[in-house]
């Protein structure tokens, strides 16, 4: 199957599956910090484009005033996942552990979430969709994993309940 796509007129070309690839010029506007200072907190972090055109997730989370996390979400367009069981992110970390969040309705109160662990090298992490469970404040939901036809927001949290530098850099997200 070919991940390219014509336009009727045969003048545009874009990546059906990509959600979106990092490059020096890309749009990083509709990415945006939420610190645990919403609840008190101390922690902060910040998300930009490095040299490279990667994207940079980086800060401190401290557990001074509350249990501390830093999270990047993206507001998006709605995307359709037919014919998608997983989404694919390149990668690296510097050894930390981080949360992956989709939402189907930028609405809803809750995120459905899974976990991943960096290791100082990239990687391409592979999340399957429907193994990704409802989330909200520290709990797992009594509610039913992902089992949407679409998805119009996500997002990389991390929170590990304790005092921790992070650094993490994003090449690429995209549908498989």
């Amino acid at each position: 199957m070919k991940n390219l796509s014509l336009s009727i007129l045969g003048l545009i070309i874009f990546n059906l599956n990509t959600i979106f690839d990092f490059q020096k010029n890309s749009d990083i506007s509709n990415w945006n910090i939420v610190e645990d200072r919403v609840m008190g907190g101390n922690s902060n972090g910040t998300f930009f484009l490095n040299a490279d055109g990667h994207a940079q997730f980086e800060g401190n989370v401290s557990l001074e005033n509350n249990d501390g996390f830093v999270s990047v979400r993206y507001d998006m367009q709605k995307i359709d996942l037919e014919n998608h069981q997983m989404i694919s992110i390149k990668l690296k970390g510097h050894g930390k552990k981080y949360q992956f969040r989709i939402k189907n309705r930028d609405q809803n109160y809750y995120s459905y979430i899974t976990e991943f662990s960096t290791n100082g090298e990239w990687q391409n992490i592979k999340i399957p969709l429907k193994e990704m469970y409802p989330y909200f404040r520290g709990r797992k939901l009594n509610l039913a994993n992902f089992a949407h036809q679409h998805i119009d927001e996500i997002g990389i949290l991390i929170g590990n309940k304790k005092n921790e530098k992070f650094q993490l850099l994003i090449d690429k997200i995209e549908l498989e």
